[in-house]
């Protein structure tokens, strides 16, 4: 796994963001999997997931349903 700042990695955040600095998550896509990490702390710890693993969680979030 490269390092998670080395340049080559693209980082970004969700376009749910509020954008206003809060924001606490950011991940970069790699061949294999996702890189997750604290938006605040980049140079912090790191958690690496694998791809399927990655497409599981999406699907979750996705089915997930807000209720009133």
């Amino acid at each position: 796994m490269p390092e998670p700042s080395a340049p080559a990695l693209s980082w970004f955040k969700s376009s749910y963001s509020g954008g206003s600095g809060t924001e606490c998550v950011e991940c970069a896509r790699m061949a294999d999997g996702t890189l997750v990490r604290d938006s605040k702390h980049g140079r912090g710890p790191v958690v690496a997931v694998r791809g399927q693993a990655w497409q599981v969680f999406i699907g979750a979030l996705r089915n997930l349903r807000c209720e009133d």
